[in-house]
C-alpha cells in the first residue's frame, strides 16, 4: 500500500541513527523519524504509525504526534497567525497549518475558529487547507433515517441554530431546541438524525429521538442511584445544567425519565431526593 502525505502510516524501521531512525516509506522512499519522536526500545524490523508531511524544509519527514486532522477531512480549527502569505492554524503539529488568502471564503483573523479541509497541493505536496468547503459537502443522496446516530463538527451559529459537518460528508442543522447545551464552533460532538427532508437537508438532534431517548437513561438513572446508596440529590427541580453534566441529557428527558421510573414504582421521589426502592 502506497504511503500518503499528510496521513497517518504504518511505516517500518530500516535504519538507525543518532538523530533518529528511517523509516521504509515504499513510494516515498526512506523517512526520516526524529529521536525526539522515536518511542522507547524501538528497533530495526519494528513498525510504528506515523503522519507523513513536509518540514519547514519543505522536507518528507514523518512524526509520531497526531494532527487534529489529515488529508481529505474537515475539522474546526483556531487560527494562530494571519500574515502576507495566508491565514495559519494550529492543528498540533510544530508547522501549523496554512489556509492561503485564495483558499478563505471570508478573511480570516488571528484567534477565530473556522471549519476548513484539508488536502494536498498537487504541485508542492504541500498540505495546505480552505475554507471554502460548501462545494465539498452533500454530493451524495444521504444515507440516513430518522434516529441514526452521526458524528457531527459544529460549525457558524445562526438565527434558528448551528450549521454541522456530518460524518464528514453532509451539512445538516441543530436547532436551537435540540441542542440543550452551549455548543462552540469546531466542537466534535456525537448526535441523532431527527429527520431528513425532501430536499435532502438533515435536522439534528444532540439525544436519541423520540421515547428512545428516555428509554435510554432509565438504566443511567439506576446505575447512578446504586452507585450512590440508592439515593441521589438530582431531582426534577434541579437546573438544566446538572441534569446535563451527569446524564448527558435534557432537563424535558430527564423528567420524562423520572416519571416513568416514578410510574412503575421503581422509585421514591420528595422534594429534595430521588430514593431508589
Amino acid at each position: 500500500m502506497a504511503t500518503q502525505i499528510g496521513r497517518v502510516n504504518n511505516l517500518r524501521i530500516v535504519k538507525e541513527k543518532d538523530f533518529g531512525v528511517y523509516l521504509d516509506a515504499l513510494n516515498l522512499g526512506e523517512i526520516l523519524l526524529p529521536k525526539r519522536y522515536v518511542p522507547a526500545n524501538s528497533k530495526v524490523g519494528d513498525e510504528l504509525d506515523v503522519f507523513v508531511y513536509l518540514d519547514s524544509e519543505d522536507e518528507l519527514i514523518a512524526t509520531t504526534l497526531m494532527p487534529e486532522v489529515q488529508v481529505g477531512e474537515f475539522a474546526g480549527l483556531k487560527a494562530i497567525a494571519v500574515n502576507q502569505v495566508g491565514a495559519f492554524f494550529d492543528w498540533g503539529l510544530p508547522k501549523d497549518l496554512l489556509v492561503p488568502f485564495s483558499q478563505q471564503k471570508n478573511t480570516i483573523e488571528e484567534g477565530q475558529t473556522h471549519l476548513v479541509f484539508v488536502y494536498l497541493d498537487q504541485h508542492t505536496n504541500r498540505i495546505v487547507a480552505t475554507t471554502k468547503i460548501d462545494a465539498l459537502l452533500n454530493r451524495d443522496e444521504p444515507p440516513y433515517r430518522a434516529g441514526d446516530k452521526v458524528e457531527v463538527i459544529v460549525g457558524d451559529k445562526t438565527n434558528i441554530g448551528f450549521k454541522c459537518i456530518i460524518d464528514q460528508r453532509f451539512w445538516g442543522v441543530l436547532f436551537f431546541q435540540d441542542a440543550f447545551r452551549q455548543l462552540r464552533k469546531g466542537e466534535r460532538a456525537q448526535a441523532f438524525v431527527k429527520r431528513v427532508r425532501e430536499d435532502g437537508k438533515i435536522d439534528l438532534s444532540l439525544q436519541p429521538v423520540g421515547y428512545k431517548k428516555v428509554q435510554n437513561i432509565l438504566d443511567d438513572i439506576i446505575e447512578h442511584l446504586k452507585a450512590n446508596g440508592g439515593e441521589m440529590a438530582i431531582t426534577d427541580k434541579s437546573s438544566p445544567d446538572e441534569i446535563n453534566r451527569v446524564f448527558k441529557v435534557s432537563k424535558a428527558t430527564f423528567k420524562k425519565a423520572i416519571g416513568a421510573l416514578y410510574k412503575d414504582k421503581k422509585i421514591l421521589l420528595s422534594k429534595d431526593k430521588v430514593t431508589l426502592l
